[in-house]
């Protein structure tokens, strides 16, 4: 077989592809809508997740004294199949809190949503779990004292 015939056949194959099947030579096929469509949905959705994880979770504080006052950190997590993404709700506003490395912090409420108690199994397959942990830091001046001692 010489180069030439190689090389014809090469075309003949590729005129037959499913690309360019019922085009003039040369011409490619119009893009089909649908496939558009679901390869979009694969490059939109792992994109959206990412960005809908990685800002999950706030930390506020209020100052009563120079060397106190009250925090509240919250976070939110999705649950799938009983695996929390990117983990627990509660974990996230716990660990937010922990990272602020405020003195003396007190937790002094934990809220979680939805809760159902016993049920709570029914949320291990699909669920958007949101997490309150709120309290107080610092050192308000009235640990030292006395009780007999008057300001």
């Amino acid at each position: 077989m010489h180069p030439g015939a190689l090389a014809k056949s090469r075309r003949s194959s590729a005129l037959h592809s499913p690309a360019v099947l019922g085009t003039r030579t040369g011409e490619r096929a119009a893009p089909n809508p649908a496939r558009i469509g679901t390869a979009l949905a694969r490059l939109v959705l792992p994109i959206a997740l990412a960005s809908a994880l990685s800002a999950c979770s706030s930390l506020s504080f209020e100052r009563y004294t120079a060397t106190s006052g009250t925090f509240s950190s919250t976070g939110w997590s999705i649950t799938i199949l009983s695996v929390d993404f990117p983990k627990g709700a509660l974990l996230i506003a716990r660990e937010n809190a922990s990272d602020a490395n405020l003195a003396n912090m007190v937790v002094e409420s934990v809220t979680v949503v939805p809760y159902l108690g016993p049920f709570d199994w029914i949320f291990e397959f699909f669920c958007i779990r949101f997490a309150r942990v709120s309290g107080t830091w610092g050192f308000t001046g009235q640990e030292y004292q006395s009780p007999g001692a008057k300001p």
